[in-house]
């Protein structure tokens, strides 16, 4: 490796916790000093696709790769982007090179000997210039989320430096401080020498042994049981929950892979844009990878396997009597479609296994492997609850011959390569969900005769164990967030999820959507999203009286043309058969929202409720808030609750405030603040962090909350929002901004110890 050497320049960083570095004897070693400082101070801006430059500082891999002028999130491009996925499309520095990425700890070329690279002189920036103290922002510190990026190379930096002095870094961030600047740049002026991550312990590594062994069987039934679970789980953050229970900060999370070697070699990993897609090599293997790099929230997704997890799929998908005669092709029309390709594994355990983890499948919609579901969440509404068709109702237990009739008309946009124009097969997409949705019905009406009236029995209870079977979705402008239990108010909307509905949501966002694709696929899928959310609520509808339908529907499509409310919720395409409950007020949709939870009963998750207390009750006046006051915060703001013990210690607590931001419908690409209703607009208080991407943090001391609350009701205009965040707020300009989110990553750490992440300040208003 190259060595580089650089002048003792006034770069600052400071890990988490400390009180003061020490510089140590030897030099700095990667793992063990320096990422743990990028972690807690890039990491919030630089990690996953939608890291400026694409710089991603999560892993010393990331950080050699270095940054490139090309944005993985663009709506407006012709042709699909070259996938640059870390670990996966290229492994070496040169690789790299090669696709446009250039170094940021490199000087420029035929630098002189007191010339450092990029990473170093951002930071000497943000100290020659440091951040202003005012709020908001000066405009120069462009926030906007599709600002134009500024990318020098390093032979560019003067320039740079001239134009955007105040574009340090961190940037529009305070200056990093300045007791760890003696570390990092230890670290570099010895050569910037990489170290190798630990050896797996050996529980980790016994347990890669003996999934590797199980998910690569020689039999036909086994090897379409594994292509069924890489093609849902590789994009799943995996751990042993046996080893994690004995050792929690270990955390050592995995990822299913296909690779051209077998176990135990070194991986060669086969790179393909989806997971369906044919893995070229004649013979592969799947593999369990550890996952290197930091945890971010924004792509984090923990699955568990275990012992038992083991004997479950075994019971879903390997029992008696299943038979595979062979297996199917990779040809973009059959492995697109899953009710082709996995016709022969039964549907009873493929649903089953969706629901065993519903959050977890949900979860994929909303991040996926692409951070943040831009084209999935802006087609739902801000807050909604999700339930599920009961597997054992007797209905459902004939969905497989349905589905052999209709999977044509199942295909998704995946399954083609697509134009520019994705608008142009609207049309298209809409004439098979409409054929879809009157074979249904008319298989149900053969199927059921009179008796097809929907009652609770349709509803699955999550087998009074399982707390999967209840959903909150949270959606935050373009991100979103799933949590179990039904948290909040009753809300606007609610879906209720069928096997069908279920696989084809999944096989549409996460496995079947490429983020580096066109504009034609990006538009292809959210247009076909919009059948499916249509779908979910018409499911739900269907448990109302028939009198009341039209009329809840037309609230939630207000302004939008008759022909598209009617497309799914037409009468014509659905039974008009009576629903079985019986309904006892005027209002049967928050009835229905309030029998679905004494359904669920025991299985109900109840973390996300606000207990019973002084400060929830106060927190839970705002959830009656409605309105310009609801309009005037942020969509997501993490409120420190600040207390002490008897002995003194702190007793902090996290809160997420979540606005639901009212709209007369969510049917349109474009225009959406035409749409919104602030009148509408509402607030949910969660306990703990709800979303990867916070809009605002709040430090309140206890005894300060009455007065909290009664500020954020009162509000009328900006200037009492301004007024709430001079008093209440950790701004961008605030000088204990490093504090005090180090204090609230380590309380979200210490609370949800397997789900959390670091956190992205992207999203921070410029206050």
């Amino acid at each position: 490796m190259r060595r580089f050497s650089f002048p003792a320049l006034t770069v600052c960083l400071l890990l988490p916790g400390a009180g003061g570095a020490t510089e140590p004897d030897t030099a700095p070693d990667f793992q063990r000093d320096i990422q743990p400082i990028l972690d807690h101070r890039c990491v919030a801006c630089h990690a996953c696709y939608d890291a400026p430059c694409q710089l991603n500082l999560g892993s010393d891999e990331g950080l050699r790769r270095g940054a490139i002028n090309k944005k993985v999130y663009d709506s407006t491009r012709v042709r699909p982007a070259k996938p640059t996925r870390l670990f996966v499309d290229a492994n070496t520095e040169d690789e790299w090179r090669d696709r446009g990425f250039h170094s940021v700890l490199q000087p420029a070329a035929g630098a002189g000997a007191n010339d450092a690279g990029l990473l170093v002189r951002l930071l000497a920036l943000k100290r020659q210039h440091p951040q202003p103290g005012l709020s908001p922002l000066p405009a120069s510190l462009d926030l906007s989320l599709n600002r134009a990026w500024q990318c020098p190379r390093p032979d560019q930096f003067d320039r740079y430096a001239r134009k955007y002095p105040l574009a340090g870094m961190p940037y529009a961030l305070p200056a990093i401080p300045a007791d760890e600047e003696r570390l990092l740049l230890q670290w570099v002026n010895a050569g910037a020498p990489a170290s190798e991550p630990p050896a797996l312990a050996s529980p980790y590594a016994q347990r890669v042994v003996e999934w590797e062994a199980f998910l690569n069987g020689e039999s036909l039934q086994e090897q379409l049981m594994s292509r069924y679970l890489y093609e849902h789980l590789f994009h799943a953050s995996l751990y042993f929950d046996d080893v994690v229970r004995k050792d929690p900060p270990s955390r050592q999370f995995f990822r299913l892979v296909r690779s051209r070697t077998p176990p135990g070699q070194p991986l060669n990993i086969i790179a393909t844009a989806r997971p369906y897609e044919a893995p070229g090599a004649q013979k592969f293997w799947y593999r369990v990878d550890a996952v290197r790099g930091t945890v971010v929230a924004k792509s984090h997704l923990p699955y568990a396997w275990s012992a038992a997890r083991l004997q479950r799929y075994r019971q879903l998908f390997l029992a008696p009597g299943m038979r595979v005669t062979r297996l199917p092709s990779y040809t973009a029309a059959v492995a697109s479609n899953p009710f082709v390709s996995f016709m022969d594994l039964p549907v009873q355990g493929r649903y089953r296994f969706l629901l065993d983890d519903a959050e977890f499948f949900i979860g994929g919609f909303m991040k996926g492997p692409v951070c943040r579901g831009q084209v999935a969440v802006d087609v739902i509404d801000d807050r909604f609850w999700v339930a599920f068709v009961n597997p054992d109702h007797a209905l459902v237990e004939r969905t497989a011959e349905l589905l052999a009739m209709v999977s044509g008309e199942l295909r998704l946009p995946s399954s083609a390569v697509t134009t520019p124009f994705g608008l142009l097969t609207w049309k298209k997409y809409a004439a098979m969900q409409d054929r879809y949705l009157k074979a249904k019905r008319g298989f149900l009406m053969d199927t059921a005769a009179d008796n097809v009236r929907p009652t609770l029995d349709l509803i699955w209870d999550g087998d009074q164990t399982n707390s999967n079977a209840a959903l909150t979705i949270f959606r935050h402008f373009d991100s979103a967030t799933v949590v179990r239990g039904f948290v909040g108010e009753p809300p606007k909307t609610a879906w209720v999820i069928s096997y069908s509905l279920f696989e084809r949501i999944h096989y549409l966002l996460v496995a079947g959507f490429d983020v580096f694709g066109n504009l034609g696929h990006q538009l292809d899928t959210r247009l076909y999203m919009d059948f499916l959310r249509m779908e979910g609520e018409f499911n739900f509808l269907a448990f109302l009286p028939v009198a009341e339908r039209t009329k809840v529907r037309d609230y939630w499509y207000r302004d939008v043309p008759t022909s598209v409310r009617e497309h799914v919720y037409g009468m014509s395409v659905y039974s008009p058969a009576e629903t079985g409950l019986a309904f006892r007020t005027g209002d049967p949709r928050t009835e229905f929202m309030g029998l679905l939870a004494g359904r669920i009963g025991k299985a109900l998750d109840h973390n996300r409720d606000l207990a019973a207390g002084a400060d929830t009750t106060s927190l839970a006046t705002l959830q009656t808030l409605r309105g310009t006051a609801a309009s005037l915060m942020p969509e997501t703001a993490v409120v420190i609750l600040r207390d002490q013990d008897a002995q003194g210690h702190e007793q902090n607590s996290l809160y997420t405030l979540t606005r639901d931001t009212g709209h007369k419908n969510v049917t349109s690409l474009f225009g959406e603040k035409k749409r919104l209703l602030p009148a509408e607009d509402a607030l949910t208080v969660v306990p703990g962090i709800i979303g990867a991407y916070p809009n605002a943090f709040f430090r309140v001391e206890r005894s300060r909350l009455p007065a909290f609350v009664a500020q954020i009701q009162a509000l009328a205009a900006e200037s009492d929002y301004h007024e709430l965040v001079e008093r209440y707020g950790v701004s961008r300009s605030n000088a204990d901004f490093w504090p005090q989110t180090d204090s609230v990553l380590a309380l979200y750490a210490e609370r949800e110890p397997l789900t959390w992440g670091v956190l992205d300040f992207s999203r921070l208003e410029s206050r």
